[in-house]
């Protein structure tokens, strides 16, 4: 049988699982908000206890890491992930938890050819273009300052 490309394209649109984009946006919307305004109650909480404005920031950054590479680590991260989608990728929690993952599946292959190569293979990018992005901007802001 001969499929053309335009056959192929009428079969996969009929396979493919119809996906409620309003449902998925507000469940994303809502769950993404829900993980901030964790962050934001733990960050009160420290705040309210007499810490600096950058310390309470600080630790509810690395609570929130923390709480991330726990949860995927015990299976519920995904589980969430598959329902809310886009609502758990909230940069904090969804950069521990590419880290936390990747770091789980190349644990059989020994902490130095498994775990230590590939626990950036996903975050590694982001980490590279984000660091390059930000000494080009350090790079013009330091120019474009010297010549106003």
């Amino acid at each position: 049988m001969n499929i053309t490309p335009q056959m192929y394209s009428k079969m996969a649109e009929k396979a493919r699982p119809k996906s409620n984009v309003i449902v998925n946006t507000l469940t994303a919307f809502a769950v993404g908000g829900g993980i901030c305004a964790i962050g934001q109650i733990i960050r009160n909480a420290f705040a309210a206890g007499g810490a600096s404005d950058e310390n309470a920031a600080l630790w509810t950054s690395v609570i929130l890491v923390s709480l991330s590479a726990l949860f995927t680590g015990l299976g519920w991260y995904q589980r969430l992930a598959k329902h809310a989608g886009a609502g758990t990728l909230v940069p904090i929690t969804g950069f521990s938890n590419s880290i936390s993952s990747s770091a789980i599946e190349a644990q059989t292959e020994g902490w130095v050819t498994g775990v230590g190569a590939k626990i950036f293979t996903i975050a590694g990018p982001v980490i590279l273009y984000g660091t390059a992005t930000a000494f080009l901007y350090g790079f013009i802001y330091y120019f474009v300052g010297k010549l106003m």
